[in-house]
């Protein structure tokens, strides 16, 4: 590729030159016709160069551009609310055929997301600090930023921290995971860096914040103004913890997982006053069913949360984007399609989810 591009640049170096003799100049025409020759001359565009090209005028990041954080607030790069929503990923390790174009595509498209979550587990079978290929993971990540950029769309990197509870059990992974990526999309405009995904057991927000003090610079030297998500403790319940001892950086917004038929009432009225208070939080995860990710789905509650969270125009995505035999999946099992579902295929989950996000669209 590299020789093609070359011979293609002395190419044009050799027109230019005869032009210049001939006493052509550099006129409209001769500009015209140096396009007609480069286009002649071109070669097939890498994969990176393909999805650059598909960010065609009216997807969510064309329109948007970069966000920031105002108060409690998501903004766009013209100070206006805007509210991300979207599916988040299974395991990377685990669903990997869903982190596709068409897949993407369908869900912008069709169900007017627009921001995907990837998932990375740390601790678990094949996580990416418990035995996982390190390589392939980062590679299916990058995969997901590429394609998920290509469509205009906004992408999370998720630290997946669940069995390894505290985040600071793989902190110097985590480091040393974020410089990698943060320096390679830290002028994307379109990446969003999810540090830790759910704290619990052992884990409180003092160590929480530990950890988050010296991850978050990490990114902030390649990447200054990103949008940067941290996991609260008891599984990104206690945002009313990180109310009351917020971090010392900007940008920076506070997670809150929810499952309708396990977190109801009281949690919704903590999510309420803790942004009354001014926190700044994302709903980074949820689904309909039970915290376990299975058991019966509840409506009922369900539309509790999704008139909360539209009143404070909170962003969301849901959890998760797979046909795994479980409630949360949004696809039923036994589906194999990658996109297009029909209602036949999508499970209660996915029918109700994909209605919330086609209701009001960004």
């Amino acid at each position: 590729m590299k020789r093609k591009r070359v011979l293609l640049i002395i190419t044009s170096l050799i027109l230019t030159m005869s032009l210049v003799l001939s006493g052509c100049g550099m006129k409209e025409d001769g500009e015209e016709q140096l396009k007609e020759n480069s286009v002649t001359e071109s070669t097939e565009p890498t994969e990176d160069e393909s999805a650059a090209s598909d960010n065609e005028e009216g997807t969510p990041f064309n329109e948007h551009g970069t966000l920031s954080v105002n108060v409690t607030d998501l903004v766009d790069s013209g100070g206006n609310k805007i509210q991300l929503k979207g599916m988040s990923t299974h395991g990377l390790a685990w669903f990997p055929e869903y982190v596709n174009k068409d897949t993407f595509e369908w869900l912008r498209d069709d169900w007017k997301a627009n921001c995907i979550r990837l998932a990375m587990y740390t601790d678990e079978n094949g996580g990416y600090c418990s035995g996982g290929d390190q390589e392939q993971l980062k590679s299916k990540v990058r995969e997901g930023v590429d394609i998920a950029t290509g469509l205009g769309m906004y992408v999370i990197i998720d630290w997946h921290v669940l069995s390894d509870q505290d985040p600071n059990k793989y902190k110097d992974q985590a480091k040393s995971f974020f410089d990698e990526m943060s320096e390679s999309y830290g002028e994307q405009g379109n990446v969003l860096y999810e540090i830790c995904n759910e704290p619990n057991g052992s884990a409180t927000w003092e160590s929480v914040t530990a950890y988050a003090n010296e991850v978050i610079p990490v990114i902030r030297a390649n990447d200054p103004d990103s949008v940067i998500l941290v996991g609260t403790p008891t599984w990104s319940q206690d945002i009313d913890k990180a109310a009351a001892a917020p971090l010392p950086f900007d940008n920076v917004m506070y997670t809150l997982h929810f499952y309708a038929a396990t977190h109801t009432d009281w949690l919704r009225d903590r999510m309420e006053q803790c942004i009354s208070n001014g926190l700044p939080v994302f709903v980074s995860e949820f689904g309909i069913c039970d915290a376990s990710g299975n058991g019966s789905v509840d409506i009922g509650q369900a539309d509790q949360w999704k008139e909360l969270i539209n009143k404070y125009n909170v962003s969301y995505m849901c959890w998760n984007l797979s046909n795994k035999d479980e409630s949360s999946a949004v696809i039923k099992a036994g589906c194999n399609e990658l996109s297009g579902w029909s209602d036949d295929e999508l499970s209660d989950e996915g029918k109700w989810v994909r209605g919330w996000m086609r209701v009001d669209t960004q």
